[in-house]
């Protein structure tokens, strides 16, 4: 990841990561953040070579006057991700970094397929950590830094139709919520922000017609995203009804849960 410019130059652009970021959720994202910063250096990692380039390509034509590059790795290896980490913090931490990637799969086919609710788990809740961890020590002492991690309401209370996914999220939360104390403790000015989406028509979620609260238009959902990230609230729910949604489904005794099918 050489910068043709030098330090210099490198030190004068507005630095983004995006983990996962051929996920629909990023790429929108990511459209934003360009029209904001048209000159901003931005770092797309991925595990897909092909899909990696064609959103890249994507956003070069939109902005050309940023420096676009991609990396490819393997989400579930450590090391991988360790050295993708200290990479993208050549010559400099990052300023903002948004970890994307997961993996919805039916809930029926996770509870008689023990890799694939393994998988789910790893893909939505150990790796992300992984990703959060790497870049949190490279970026604690970042003024007016964001890391912000893409969470879902499904982590707010198990429910029978989406447990083992919502299990990883709720994994995810708990470590955004300590990470978030430890630096507050320590007085790093760095902003960790947990984003909790509601449904949102993605391909991910393309078989979920009928969800509860309707699907979110995905645009919608990355504005929600962007502007959460920049205020750097701990938690940003997207579209924001679903803070009293899922209010209301935590608060539910156990005894009428149960007697619910959502």
């Amino acid at each position: 990841m050489t910068d043709p410019m030098g330090i210099a130059g490198a030190a004068s652009r507005r630095r983004i990561v995006i983990v996962g970021a051929t996920s629909a959720m990023a790429e929108h994202c990511a459209r934003l953040w360009l029209r904001q910063t048209p000159d901003c250096e931005l770092v797309l990692l991925g595990r897909h070579a092909e899909r990696l380039e064609r959103v890249a390509g994507d956003l070069r034509v939109r902005a050309p006057q940023a420096r676009i590059s991609c990396r490819v790795l393997d989400f579930s290896d450590a090391d991988a991700i360790a050295r993708a980490a200290t990479d993208c913090s050549q010559p400099r931490a990052p300023d903002l970094v948004l970890i994307a990637h997961g993996l919805l799969p039916d809930q029926s086919r996770a509870q008689q397929d023990l890799t694939l609710a393994r998988l789910t788990l790893e893909v939505n809740g150990l790796s992300p950590v992984l990703f959060a961890e790497a870049f949190a020590a490279r970026m604690q002492a970042v003024e007016g830094g964001r890391l912000a991690l893409i969470g879902s309401v499904a982590g707010d209370r198990g429910r029978q139709s989406n447990y083992v996914y919502g299990a990883a999220k709720g994994l995810l939360e708990r470590y955004a919520e300590g990470l978030q104390h430890r630096l507050a403790l320590q007085g790093f000015p760095l902003r960790v922000v947990l984003v909790k989406p509601g449904p949102t028509a993605t391909p991910m979620t393309a078989a979920m017609e009928g969800a509860p609260g309707g699907l979110a238009p995905v645009d919608a959902v990355a504005t929600g995203i962007v502007k959460g990230v920049a205020q750097g609230r701990p938690v940003v729910y997207v579209p924001g009804k679903w803070r009293l949604i899922m209010a209301v489904i935590r608060s539910l005794p156990r005894v009428l849960m149960h007697r619910l099918k959502i």
